[in-house]
C-alpha cells in the first residue's frame, strides 16, 4: 500500500510539473543544457538534473533583490573568479539546489522519518557550500597569481632598465606566466588597449583585493606617471622574495607529520614481518620437537 500512494505521489508530482512548465513556458531540458555547456567550454556537458535547477534559479532570480554595495561586491567577485552568472542568479541556484534537498527531507518526513533530519542538515551545508563557491575560486586563484609576483616583479625590474613600455612588458610576461595570471594579463592587456592604462590596472586591481597585487599595480602606474620605478620595484622584489621564502617554511612545516604517520606505518609493517617470522620460526621448532 505505502508502495502505490509513493508511486501515486510521485506521477501526480511529475504531472503538475509538466503542466506547470508548460504553462511558465520553462526551456526544454535541451536547451537548458545547451545553455550551461556554453558557459562551461573546458568541462564536461551540463547534467540534467543541474539543467533543471539552473531553470529554476533563473525564475527565481527576478524576485531577487540586493543593495547596491553587496550586488556590486559580488559582481566583481563572480567576475575575478570566471564564474559567467549574475549575482542575482548565482544566489537563486545556491537557494534552489539547497531547497531541492530541503524538499527531499520534507517527503522523507512521511517515509522515512529518521533521514529528514539529515537531509535538512545536508540541505544548509549544500546552500553554504554553493553561496561560498565564488569566494573560494577567487581565493585560489589570488594564491596561484601571488605565487608568480616575485618572479614578475624580477621581470619588470630587469625591464625597465631598458623600456617602460609597460603594456609591452606585460604581453612579453604573458607568453611565459602561469595559465590563472596568463587569462588575467590577457584581459588585462585588452583592456589596455581599449581604455586608459591607469583605469584598466585600476579594475585589474579591483578584481582581486590584494595587498600584493595592489603594491604591484601602484608600481606599474607610477611608471605610467613617469616615476622611476626602478628602485621601488627592486625593493618590492626583496620584500616578495621574502614573503615567498617565508610561505614556504611554511609549507615545508606541514611536511613532517605527515611523515611521521607514514613512518609509523612503516614502522608496525615492520614490526608486524618480525612478529610473524618470529612465530613461524617457533611454530617449526615446535614441530620438529614433538
Amino acid at each position: 500500500m505505502t508502495g502505490l500512494l509513493f508511486l501515486f505521489a510521485a506521477l501526480l508530482a511529475a504531472g503538475l510539473f509538466f503542466l506547470l512548465s508548460d504553462l511558465l513556458k520553462l526551456p526544454t531540458l535541451a536547451a537548458a543544457k545547451a545553455l550551461l555547456s556554453a558557459g562551461k567550454p573546458r568541462k564536461k556537458a551540463a547534467k540534467s538534473v543541474e539543467a533543471y535547477l539552473m531553470t529554476c534559479a533563473g525564475k527565481l532570480a527576478r524576485f531577487i533583490r540586493m543593495n547596491e554595495y553587496k550586488r556590486s561586491r559580488l559582481e566583481n567577485t563572480l567576475k575575478a573568479a570566471g564564474i559567467p552568472m549574475t549575482p542575482e542568479l548565482y544566489t537563486a541556484y545556491a537557494i534552489v539546489k539547497g531547497g531541492a534537498i530541503a524538499v527531499l527531507a520534507i517527503l522523507c518526513l512521511f517515509l522515512l522519518p529518521l533521514l529528514a533530519p539529515v537531509l535538512m542538515l545536508l540541505a544548509a551545508l549544500v546552500y553554504f557550500k554553493e553561496v561560498r563557491k565564488a569566494d573560494e575560486q577567487l581565493k585560489a586563484k589570488r594564491e596561484q597569481i601571488e605565487s608568480e609576483l616575485p618572479r614578475f616583479v624580477a621581470t619588470i625590474e630587469q625591464s625597465l632598465k631598458s623600456s617602460r613600455d609597460v603594456l609591452a612588458m606585460l604581453e612579453h610576461y604573458k607568453q611565459n606566466a602561469g595559465e590563472a595570471f596568463a587569462n588575467e594579463l590577457g584581459i588585462l592587456t585588452a583592456d589596455m588597449r581599449s581604455s586608459s592604462y591607469e583605469a584598466a590596472l585600476t579594475r585589474f586591481e579591483a578584481r582581486f583585493n590584494s595587498p600584493r597585487i595592489s603594491d604591484v599595480t601602484r608600481g606599474l602606474i607610477g611608471v605610467l606617471r613617469g616615476d622611476d620605478g626602478a628602485v621601488y620595484f627592486q625593493m618590492l622584489d626583496h620584500d616578495f622574495k621574502a614573503l615567498e621564502l617565508q610561505r614556504l617554511r611554511g609549507e615545508a612545516l606541514k611536511i613532517p607529520p605527515k611523515i611521521r604517520v607514514y613512518s609509523f606505518v612503516m614502522l608496525m609493517c615492520f614490526l608486524f614481518t618480525w612478529l610473524a617470522v618470529m612465530a613461524i620460526s617457533i611454530m617449526k621448532s615446535l614441530g620438529t620437537m614433538f
